[in-house]
């Protein structure tokens, strides 16, 4: 049972298991019985090397990553991905494949226009409501990669399987906002990368997990050391956000003593199935804004009968103690966010909350 007097739906930075705060404000004041705090420790210390170490290798035992992956935990958050990966791994005279489901999709397309040729294997409809259908997806003759969104957070929308590529190329994948919230075979990648604000910590650290071999064939320009995945010392090149990564470590290792992806999975279907549950009891008066088959569970958009009554929905939600439930711009409305720490006891209240509030205003 959460001890916090309110619930927090915000799409990120979100919510954090509890049990992981508490070890945090410990180790803020003494990591590991130093009497220093992990603030305070250099990266390039035992005490620091120890919790880097051990993150990475909590890491590779929550999502099975085999041994040809390198773990890189980087800065710039996944944004700085939607350049490095093309400036990488985009030849000027290749073509790359995007899959645009979502506002996210759309700016890592713009970015890699830069480096290479882009072609948009398929475009949603704004407000991108749904995930394409298999036959609707029209690749391009050799793409170097597909670059998928697998969660879209603004719009509500997530894929539930890997899309089929075309032989002779690989797939990137922006996880950011499902990373690690069900299980993944991982080897389907070429290259993972997420920002750790949804999941798996603090704003600031991006996680990349790629496959070795694409590194070994080199890169296909001259870059700048920091915007390279083969620099010499891999994540430490530079100070690298320390506190994020001791807090990603303690994360990595909750989801291991909380039973692993397929319990995270477990959790998080029976959370999002309580809502859109609830939502669709009260059809009349809301309305999801994603289309069946193509739902998030981590990310539940939906709609009331009109722009004041919203206003008022988050307003009376927030002094109930349901906060952050606003939803982005592009879409409006409402929108619950119930990454892998967010307690079932907040969708049981949201619950009662749409039922509530459908019932004094409808």
């Amino acid at each position: 049972m959460s001890e916090r007097p309110v619930f927090n739906f915000s799409a990120g930075p979100a919510v954090l298991p509890e049990e992981v705060l508490r070890e945090t404000q410990e180790a803020l004041w003494d990591l590991a019985g130093t009497g220093i705090g992990v603030m305070e420790h250099s990266h390039r210390g035992a005490a620091f090397d120890a919790v880097y170490q051990q993150t990475l290798a909590d890491c590779r035992a929550v999502a099975g990553i085999p041994d040809d992956y390198e773990i890189l935990l980087l800065q710039g958050g996944a944004s700085s991905q939607f350049f490095m990966l093309p400036a990488n791994f985009l030849a000027d005279d290749a073509t790359a494949d995007y899959l645009v489901t979502g506002a996210w999709a759309e700016k890592a397309a713009g970015e890699a226009a830069h480096y290479g040729r882009v072609h948009e294997a398929w475009r949603g409809e704004k407000p991108y409501t749904r995930i394409p259908r298999p036959h609707e997806i029209a690749y391009s003759e050799a793409p170097t990669y597909v670059h998928m969104t697998s969660n879209n957070t603004i719009f509500g929308t997530q894929w539930n399987a890997e899309p089929e590529i075309p032989d002779g190329s690989w797939l990137a994948c922006d996880a950011s906002s499902d990373i690690f919230s069900r299980p993944i075979d991982v080897g389907r990648y070429g290259m993972i990368y997420a920002g750790a604000q949804k999941n798996l910590g603090p704003a600031g650290v991006t996680l990349v997990i790629l496959r070795r071999d694409l590194l070994e064939r080199g890169r296909v320009r001259e870059l700048p050391t920091m915007q390279r995945y083969d620099r010499k010392n891999g994540s430490m090149h530079n100070t690298p956000t320390t506190f994020g990564i001791y807090v990603m470590g303690r994360v990595l290792a909750w989801i291991l003593r909380s039973g692993g992806l397929e319990e995270m999975g477990r959790r998080n279907r029976e959370k999002a199935s309580l809502i859109y549950d609830a939502l669709e009891a009260h059809a009349g008066f809301y309305r999801c804004t994603a289309g069946e088959g193509s739902r998030s569970a981590m990310n539940v958009t939906f709609r009331g009968p009109d722009e004041e009554t919203e206003k008022r929905f988050v307003a009376e939600a927030e002094a109930a103690g349901l906060c952050g439930l606003k939803g982005h711009r592009d879409v409006g409305g409402m929108r619950a966010s119930i990454y892998n720490a967010f307690p079932r006891e907040g969708c049981d209240a949201l619950v009662r909350f749409l039922a509530d509030f459908a019932k004094r205003n409808g």
